[in-house]
């Protein structure tokens, strides 16, 4: 049974830059395709006859097959080689990105929609593993990071001008044919930009019957949360299906304590980096939801906003975000260390979140540039934030699992994104129908149920606080290079 690790990556100067430009393309294409569905959702309905409850399946099929399948892939990405799984990923995300331009049907849009989300789930797990291993100077590794993030955060805000603009221009289908390009673009360039490795071979740890605890227990909780807003938190369905989801999730760690060769080795969260970083970025997530969507939704429905003006609205947020990650992130880190630097963005997104719970709930009360751009200028808090808690996420994990510790972090991304449509909406639903019983005027009632959400994801980002002051605790610094030998950490506070 191998036992060592394989081969670091090599990392020729010249090779870096092509590859960074394939990892962050990579990202930004799942990324944009996460987000540029949800203004053209109405075209879609109308053109293939879907009804509201279905609807809401081309988001799920996505989120579910990309949330469950992160794990799994990373993992795998380890064991036949992160390069060979990052290709594979594209190819299988591009392909249904043409099935699902040409769906002449709601059960054929879906089905490929759960196509693009493992695509994307296979080549997403991967990528953190490769940059990091690639880019081991604590200083071109924080700078590199901070363009993944950045091209992360400007794909979500970018995907919901050009999903406007392509509708309006062109027709829904454009929004899954814009894919193909790209991808083929990343396919191509990714072949001789990525460096090879071998892998651990699966004789080290493919563990079925975990793959299938881990998949199942996933794709099942999932699926519960998103459904909340449908059956209720409270529900016998809800109860049940969450209480059998935890059982699975519970036999896969029991199985990977005992397993010979476990999919996912519990020595990862004997990290205090990873488990930490883990922990906030899902409680980050979940809060930043109220920002993405329903900031959306309030310049939409009460200030009667039309989809392109909202994204456009948006921008100078993606504009912060961008100008931050790509130019003081990497300094910042390096000098203070990427807890102080990880603490500094959280409070700036209290203050995010904060303002949203004052905004007026008449249009002719509410002014962009003093209720909602001061709002986009402190997203920069997200530019701070994101590089120094992928930094911290990828920390404490040996070079052997760089593709687990990649995949464990992008899936606790999509549980609070899941968390934070499940409860924040369901909130501000039942926030906003109790004001509308009561009488008050439906954009009122509407900014009541928004006021109500931006005040729970508040309070989540201070919880990430509490969990960054308390379990994020480290040496003075910034992280530790990669060295060459094997056993090493990527990564330590």
């Amino acid at each position: 049974m191998p036992t060592t690790a394989p081969p670091p990556f090599p990392s020729p100067s010249r090779s870096r830059r092509p590859a960074l430009g394939v990892l962050a393309t990579g990202m930004l294409m799942t990324v944009l395709d996460g987000s540029i569905v949800t203004v053209a959702m109405p075209a879609i309905q109308g053109d293939l006859g879907f009804t509201p409850v279905g609807l809401s399946w081309v988001v799920n099929a996505y989120l579910i097959a990309f949330g469950s399948l992160l794990l799994l892939a990373g993992r795998l990405g380890d064991l036949i080689g992160r390069k060979r799984m990052f290709l594979a990923g594209t190819a299988v995300f591009t392909a249904s990105s043409l099935l699902a331009g040409f769906a002449t049907s709601p059960e054929m849009l879906i089905a490929a929609r759960f196509l693009q989300g493992a695509g994307s789930a296979m080549a997403s797990a991967v990528s953190l593993g490769i940059l990091v291993t690639l880019f081991t100077e604590p200083r071109e590794r924080a700078g590199a990071i901070g363009v993944f993030s950045f091209t992360g955060a400007a794909g979500a805000s970018l995907g919901q001008v050009l999903g406007g603009v392509l509708t309006d221009a062109l027709t829904w289908n454009w929004i899954f044919f814009i894919n193909l390009p790209i991808g083929i673009a990343v396919f191509l360039i990714a072949l001789p930009a990525l460096p090879g490795d071998r892998g651990l071979g699966l004789t080290a740890g493919a563990d079925i019957l975990g793959a299938l605890l881990v998949t199942s227990g996933l794709v099942l909780g999932i699926y519960t949360v998103v459904k909340i807003e449908t059956y209720g938190a409270g529900s016998a369905r809800t109860l049940g299906l969450g209480a059998l989801a935890l059982a699975l999730l519970a036999g896969f760690l029991v199985r990977q304590a005992t397993a010979r060769n476990p999919l996912m080795p519990l020595r990862i969260f004997r990290s205090r980096s990873v488990l930490g970083a883990n922990l906030v970025q899902m409680l980050m997530v979940a809060a930043l939801f109220s920002f993405q969507i329903l900031v959306a939704l309030y310049m939409q429905k009460v200030l009667g906003y039309s989809a392109s003006a909202t994204g456009l609205a948006m921008l100078p947020a993606a504009a912060v975000i961008g100008l931050v990650s790509l130019t003081v992130s990497a300094r910042l880190n390096s000098r203070f260390g990427e807890r102080r630097v990880l603490l500094a963005g959280l409070v700036l997104l209290v203050g995010v979140l904060g303002l949203l719970t004052r905004v007026p709930g008449r249009a002719d009360q509410a002014d962009y540039l003093t209720d909602l751009l001061p709002v986009m200028l402190l997203a920069a808090g997200f530019g701070l934030a994101l590089p120094a808690l992928t930094s911290l996420g990828m920390s404490g994990a040996k070079e052997a699992d760089a593709g687990l510790a990649s995949g464990l972090f992008n899936t606790t991304q999509q549980i609070g994104m899941a968390l934070g449509i499940a409860v924040l909406s369901t909130l501000a639903a039942a926030r906003t129908e109790s004001l509308t019983a009561s009488g008050r005027p439906v954009p009122e009632a509407l900014t009541g149920g928004y006021h109500l959400a931006f005040a729970v994801g508040a309070a989540l980002i201070l919880a990430a606080l509490a969990i960054a002051l308390t379990i994020l605790r480290g040496p003075k610094g910034s992280s530790r290079p990669v060295t060459a030998g094997r056993g090493t950490q990527l990564a330590g506070l």
